[in-house]
């Protein structure tokens, strides 16, 4: 028998929409200007470059929100690892994820209004939001202004340096949301954490 439970209030859901929004719109703009070719374009250079800078900054100021936001609901928390036994339910929730998910076993550790992420989802979404996502917007904001740049790295262009790591962070980025979007079908059914992410409720 399934049970609801409310998780997620509205400014997480429409956070986290309007951050997958811009995050897809970044990886298809960024794409077509890495990979600009006259002949196959994406999205035209010029305008994929506009795009892309407008949806930067737009995901930075989403960034600042969400940290504020974060900061002062308490909900920062939620991201912590607990260190008590956090080896241990790392190793079992990787269990499930490779083997116990396609038994049929139920989620080891099911979300709670106290606790919404596993201990994988925790050192995960923490890396993720609190690491790669502020090098990723510092990096993009240096290209804006690159003035901002240091001359030289190294004896190489001080831009090089950045664009290499504004590159493989956003290869990074891209990775982690495909991954997260497979794990959004691995719910109580395929479409249960999406309509979570909608409604707020979650079904267990």
């Amino acid at each position: 028998m399934s049970h609801r439970i409310y998780l997620l209030p509205p400014w997480i859901r429409i956070w986290h929409w309007t951050n997958a929004l811009l995050i897809i719109t970044l990886t298809i703009t960024g794409a077509s200007v890495h990979f600009a070719d006259p002949n196959l374009p994406m999205v035209p250079f010029e305008l994929a470059t506009q795009i892309h800078n407008i949806a930067g900054l737009a995901l930075t100021a989403a960034y600042v929100f969400f940290v504020v936001a974060n900061i002062v609901s308490g909900n920062w928390w939620q991201y912590v690892p607990k260190p008590q036994g956090f080896l241990t339910r790392c190793l079992r929730q990787m269990r499930f994820y490779a083997w116990g998910i396609f038994r049929g076993e139920p989620h080891p550790y099911p979300p709670t209004p106290e606790a919404n992420f596993n201990a994988l989802q925790q050192i995960v979404y923490w890396f993720v939001m609190y690491i790669l996502m502020p090098l990723l917007l510092v990096t993009g904001l240096v290209f804006l202004w690159p003035e901002f740049a240091p001359k030289s790295v190294f004896g190489m262009d001080g831009l090089l340096p950045v664009a290499v790591l504004h590159y493989l962070v956003g290869l990074v980025i891209v990775a982690f949301m495909v991954a997260h979007i497979y794990l959004g079908t691995t719910g109580h059914t395929v479409t249960s954490l999406f309509r979570m992410m909608v409604t707020g409720w979650h079904e267990g």
